[in-house]
């Protein structure tokens, strides 16, 4: 049995402002909706600070993720045109965050990748 953590996780945060909070709400809870029923998906949800939310998603592989980030495309463009992603991050094992390196959408996006260092998950 291949044990393995193959998991990515990408984090991205965004500037929200008072005035599109809860159009950006919606938008969220539509994400995790559509999300939900994606096989790959380990977990989804956001959280929100002072004039931030952040989406906190991880996959079992690069390919999970991509996979997801196609399912999504539509709700991404509404979401992004009412707030700005600041920062983003792609976490992973080396041989998933090489596979990312190379998706045209996530190369547009510009992340800054972080390679996974041995470790364990339960």
């Amino acid at each position: 049995m291949d044990l393995r953590d193959n998991a990515v996780t990408i984090h991205p945060y965004y500037k929200v402002s008072n005035e599109n909070l809860a159009s950006f709400k919606k938008l969220a809870q539509d994400l995790v909706e559509t999300t939900r029923g994606e096989m790959g998906c380990l977990y989804y949800g956001f959280s929100y600070g002072e004039g931030e939310a952040f989406c906190r998603e991880g996959y079992k592989d690069a390919e999970s993720l991509v996979a997801h980030l196609d399912n999504v495309a539509d709700l991404l463009e509404r979401i992004t045109s009412i707030a700005e992603i600041f920062r983003l991050e792609i976490h992973g094992p080396e041989e998933e965050v090489v596979k990312l390196r190379e998706w045209i959408s996530l190369k547009e996006l510009n992340p800054k990748y972080y390679v996974l260092e041995p470790g364990f998950r339960n």
